[in-house]
C-alpha cells in the first residue's frame, strides 16, 4: 500500500524557516502531482504548494514568493522550503499524492501537465505534521 509521511514540522519563530519533507513508498513510479496543504484549527484544508514530476508548479497566493517546493524523484521525496514564517502560517502540514505513474500518453493529455490545489485531486494523504510560528 501507498504510504506518505511527512516529517520536519517544528516550532520556530516568526521570521524562521522550515523544510518540510514528504517520502512515498509502496509504488515504484513517482505520482504526477505532489502537493502540500495546511489546516489550522478551525478552518479549512487549504492548498500551499504543489509540482507536477520536475516540472511545472502552482502556489498559493499567501505563500508566493516565501515557500518553494521541490521533488527529488529518486529519493521519491517531496520539498517544502518555507521561509520569512509569520503566525498565519501556523497548521498541521499534510502531504498528498494524486496517482501514480506510469500514465499511458493518451491518459497523460487528458490528465494534463498542472497540478491543482484542491483536495478531490489528490488520492493520498500523510499523516500530517505540526508547523507552529510563535510571534
Amino acid at each position: 500500500q501507498v504510504q506518505l509521511v511527512e516529517s520536519g514540522g517544528d516550532s520556530v519563530q516568526a521570521g524562521g524557516s522550515l523544510r518540510l519533507s514528504c517520502t512515498a513508498s509502496g509504488k515504484t513510479y513517482s505520482s504526477y502531482c505532489m502537493a502540500w496543504f495546511r489546516q489550522a484549527p478551525g478552518k479549512e484544508r487549504e492548498g500551499v504548494a504543489a509540482q507536477f514530476l520536475l516540472g511545472n508548479t502552482t502556489y498559493a497566493e499567501s505563500v508566493k514568493g516565501r515557500f518553494i517546493i521541490s521533488r527529488d524523484n529518486a529519493k521519491n521525496t517531496a520539498y517544502l522550503e518555507m521561509n520569512a514564517l509569520t503566525s498565519e502560517d501556523s497548521g498541521t502540514y499534510y502531504c498528498a499524492a494524486d496517482v501514480f505513474g506510469p500514465l499511458s500518453d493518451d491518459a497523460l493529455r487528458v490528465r494534463g501537465r498542472h497540478c491543482l490545489l484542491g483536495t478531490p485531486a489528490y488520492s493520498w494523504w500523510g499523516q500530517g505534521t505540526q508547523v507552529t510560528v510563535s510571534s
